[in-house]
């Protein structure tokens, strides 16, 4: 009973303010432009901040161990999965095939996965060391995918130089890996930030959750998706057409959503348990973590990359439902095994 009425308390802010985003939708407080502005302000100013300051003030060899060994493989072979699943199942392009990817295997490690650690494993610091995997190593890969899927409208003829040549500039196009590659360089170098710039950092940076999750509720007012957005995305991406409808949409969100809260803590058990031997608390917090819902930026990334949003959106709010049942099992099942 202590540990749902745990989760449920981890749970209850993700709720309350993607709720209060749809309220402010429905109602037209914030206008017609309200999601793409609050997008682009997430993508652009509060996550590269929030992404900054964390990495920044990381020791960047903590995530070398054999606990970040079976949670990199069950995220790594679920992302796989998802991007097989969105090409093969679902008829998806690269870029929508990125998201699909990540909405199956990128977790919700920060502000669903710090409470529900510090919570039930009673400390946080094995979701710090997933955060700087993700941001460090998955994210990377993703949006190389997401620019280079998008990027096909520079020209077929041109083709692999320019698709190269945009690999080589994107960090200093894309703010979020621009970012990271800051953070890297303030750790590795051992430097301190001024408190000042420290933190206004934190502040901006404290932004960034809230109002993603505030930008979820809005899009669930979503009208008729269309061709793209109402505006250029901030990326000189090419609009990719929506896909799906009815039958076909339910099972692309219901394929992510079984990857992402059954098959990838089921990996990361098979790797943890019989594979690698790990210690039943570090393999509770293994499975845990694997078994957290989607993370809000698989669609904020779409929605700033110009793709159909619907998929990930989905996948977002579905996933969370169904991780109470399955992060409460997993607690309940290795919890009991470990006492």
């Amino acid at each position: 009973m202590t540990g749902m009425h745990a989760l449920l308390s981890a749970f209850a802010p993700i709720w309350m303010l993607t709720a209060i985003g749809y309220a402010v939708g429905r109602s037209g407080l914030l206008g017609g432009r309200a999601e793409a502005v609050l997008g682009r302000f997430v993508f652009h100013v509060a996550m590269p901040a929030a992404l900054f300051t964390m990495v920044s003030g990381a020791r960047l060899g903590s995530f070398a161990n054999s606990s970040m060994v079976a949670f990199a493989a069950g995220t790594a072979l679920v992302c796989g999965l998802g991007f097989l699943a969105a090409g093969r199942l679902f008829g998806r392009g690269t870029a929508d095939r990125a998201i699909g990817s990540m909405a199956s295997g990128y977790v919700n490690s920060a502000n669903l996965g710090i409470p529900v650690a510090v919570q039930v494993l009673g400390d946080a610091s094995f979701v710090a060391q997933i955060i700087l995997f993700q941001v460090l190593l998955v994210s990377p890969v993703i949006l190389t995918l997401l620019d280079t899927g998008t990027g096909a409208g520079t020209g077929a003829r041109s083709g692999k130089a320019v698709v190269f040549r945009r690999m080589l500039t994107m960090p200093v196009r894309n703010p979020v890996i621009m970012a990271s590659l800051l953070g890297v360089a303030v750790s590795a170098l051992g430097l301190r930030l001024p408190n000042v710039l420290a933190h206004s950092c934190d502040l901006l940076g404290a932004a960034a959750v809230p109002t993603a999750l505030i930008t979820l509720g809005l899009s669930l007012n979503a009208r008729p998706a269309a061709a793209g957005p109402a505006e250029p995305a901030p990326d000189p991406a090419q609009p990719v057409r929506t896909q799906g409808t009815g039958r076909t949409a339910r099972a692309e969100v219901a394929v992510a959503v079984a990857l992402k809260t059954l098959v990838q803590p089921l990996i990361a058990f098979a790797v943890g348990g019989p594979l690698l031997h790990l210690p039943e608390h570090q393999l509770l917090a293994v499975v845990l973590c694997s078994a957290l819902p989607t993370a809000q930026n698989a669609f904020i990334y779409a929605q700033q990359y110009g793709l159909d949003t619907r998929p990930a959106r989905n996948a977002v709010v579905a996933s969370t439902v169904v991780s109470m049942v399955t992060l409460s099992l997993a607690t309940w099942a290795l919890g009991a095994t470990g006492s």
